[in-house]
Order: structure tokens, then C-alpha cells, then sequence
């Protein structure tokens, strides 16, 4: 159905059950379905927050910038763990940054990104876009755009994008689909807004769903409509 795919993981899948740094059972599952992925000759690239390690715009007693950069950086310790577990299951990986961290991981270049991903590796993009005061959405809509991906999958602790926030308001409405000017006009809070610009202005059609889901990935990749489809127009 897709050639070519990004999928951006929330850092608290990586936790799962213990809500904090590690969790090898949630992330071994996605790493499985990686690789049937990849089987298929589906080319693939990776993005993973950093809510599982820190979350630089809650912490509000230290200068912002610098919060920021601490979960940069902890984007750049995801994607090391989640490139091993892909290891483990026989898929070879590359982290590229936007700048070098040692011999961890190698400068973004898109022709040497898409030229791996073509042979069959999986790329994980960490460390956002490089600079404080942008999420990981952004970073990921932003890769997804230069790789020319063919959609970007937001894999959510939230199954779906809804009109208020289902946890307060048990009539939240769920959306199947809708458009990013939507989303910017009501103001939801499910995707950071300069991500949605981004996708809005880019073309960058969008699938946010629940991680949770047993085989979500594989079953949005056989075309099941899993959580909401967001729309370019």
C-alpha cells in the first residue's frame, strides 16, 4: 500500500507498563513488526520521542533551552536502544542526527537516508531538528517530508484524534478523519501545531493511532483504517 514509510513512536510506548525508562516487551513487539515490514519491501524510517526519559517543556524550573537540549539528547539514547532491539531481530539500522554524536551516529543526509532505506535498512532519525522549542512531531513531520515518505504514522498512546480529551470528557467526539486545518482551527492538542503546519504546507498526509492496538502498524499497512486518517485538503 505504501512504499515508503515513517513512523513516529511516542517515547512512553518505549516504557510501556513501568512508565519510565525501559520497557523490552512493548518495544520487542514493534520491532517485530518492523521487520515483517521491511520483508515485505517496505522501506521504513524510524523517529522516537523522549517522553519516557524526559520531557523538556515540563520542566519549568531550569532554563528552557537547555531542558530542551536534555531531550534532545534523549531522543539520541531511544534511538540507540530501539536500533538494537531491531539488531536483535536481524534488521540492520543507521541513526542519523542532525549533528554527530561520536561514532553513535552519522550526520542527516537525505540521498545517503533514502539510499538505505532502499537496501533494505532501517534509518532512525533521533535529535530532532537539532535545536531547542521543537517536539518530535516536528522533527518527524519534517524528516517524513525530506525522505519523501508516503505517509507519516503517529503511533499514540491515544487510539484516535477526538474533539476534546476522552480521559476528561466522556463524550469526546472521535474523528475517522480530518483535515490539518481542521485540527489547527479547533486548536487540538493531538499534534503540535507546527507539525500540522508543516504536513499542511508539505502534502504530508498523516495516520495517528494506539500503539497499543495489537499489530497496528502491520494492520494500517494492509489498509485496515485504523484510528484517524489526517488530511492534507
Amino acid at each position: 500500500m505504501y512504499k515508503r514509510v515513517l513512523i513516529k513512536l511516542s517515547g512512553e510506548a518505549l516504557a510501556g507498563d513501568k512508565k519510565f525508562g525501559f520497557d523490552d516487551k512493548p518495544a520487542s513487539v514493534v520491532a517485530e513488526e518492523i521487520k515483517e515490514i521491511v520483508s515485505r519491501g517496505t522501506e521504513v524510517a524510524l523517529v522516537v520521542g523522549a517522553g519516557n526519559i524526559w520531557r523538556g517543556r515540563d520542566n519549568k524550573n531550569m532554563d528552557m533551552t537547555k531542558s530542551h537540549h536534555i531531550g534532545i539528547l534523549s531522543t539520541v539514547i531511544n534511538a540507540i536502544y530501539m536500533g538494537e532491539l531491531l539488531r536483535i531481530n536481524g534488521i540492520n539500522t543507521i541513526i542519523q542526527t542532525p549533528f554527530v554524536v561520536g561514532s553513535m551516529t552519522e550526520q542527516f543526509v537525505k540521498e545517503k537516508a533514502i539510499d538505505y532505506m532502499k537496501k533494505g535498512k532501517v534509518v532512525i532519525f533521533a535529535g530532532g531538528t537539532g535545536h531547542p522549542f521543537f517536539s518530535t512531531d516536528t522533527g518527524a513531520a519534517l524528516r517524513a517530508i525530506e525522505i519523501e515518505a508516503d505517509i507519516l504514522l503517529l503511533a499514540k498512546s491515544i487510539d484516535a484524534v477526538y474533539d476534546s480529551d476522552p480521559k476528561i470528557n466522556p463524550n469526546a467526539k472521535k474523528y475517522d478523519e480530518i483535515t490539518f486545518k481542521e485540527i489547527i482551527a479547533k486548536g487540538l492538542k493531538v499534534i503540535d501545531m507546527t507539525a500540522a503546519s508543516l504536513c499542511l504546507e508539505n502534502g504530508m498526509n498523516t495516520r495517528l493511532f494506539a500503539l497499543s492496538e495489537n499489530r497496528s502498524i502491520i494492520k494500517i499497512l494492509n489498509g485496515d483504517k485504523l484510528g484517524t486518517i489526517i488530511k492534507t485538503e
